[in-house]
């Protein structure tokens, strides 16, 4: 028996390495996948969210377009476009809460400011504010809290290198032969 038992010791060694080894790579394996999981759902979260907000910014835009305020092409009438901006708030208040469940603090901060900004914009798509100068303002504003959310959300699902700005592209209101 005495001579078995350095060959039972390295049994049981060497089933104990391997059990150990398989629960180690097994639990790193299900960490990896759940992150994977994650990721992809704070993915999806952002942009729905942000699909949301640009509705809303696009509604709000040709409202504001209808009252003089050029950043669309094609104006909705201020009567037509109030209850599809109600339509759009509410959507993107239901995936805001998508947003602070999932989202890291910083772009949860980010979307935040971003329909922030919105809502500015939407004061003038509303007719209660009137002054070019603060619309120009309130859209930069807005393009800006964008710019910033993207980048954040990006950081944030381990994407490297920013994504373009949003002023880096031509707009149609900014072509000659676009209506004016």
């Amino acid at each position: 028996m005495w001579d078995q038992l350095p060959a039972l010791a390295g049994v049981v060694v060497g089933a104990a390495g391997s059990y150990l080894a398989t629960s180690l790579t097994e639990r790193s394996r299900w960490r990896r996948a759940k992150a994977e999981r994650w990721d992809q759902k704070r993915l999806d979260t952002y942009a729905s969210y942000a699909n949301a907000l640009k509705h809303q910014i696009n509604i709000a835009q040709r409202m504001s377009a209808a009252r003089g305020f050029h950043h669309a092409v094609d104006p909705l009438p201020p009567e037509e476009g109030l209850a599809q901006l109600v339509e759009a708030e509410a959507r993107r208040a239901a995936e805001w809460e998508s947003v602070l469940l999932v989202g890291d603090a910083e772009t949860i901060g980010a979307a935040r400011t971003w329909h922030e900004a919105v809502w500015n914009v939407e004061l003038y798509a509303r007719g209660r504010k009137e002054d070019q100068a603060g619309w120009e303002k309130s859209v930069a504003r807005m393009s800006e809290a964008r710019d910033a959310f993207y980048a954040l959300a990006r950081r944030d699902l381990g994407i490297t290198g920013p994504p373009p700005p949003s002023g880096s592209w031509p707009r149609p209101w900014q072509h000659e032969d676009a209506p004016g």
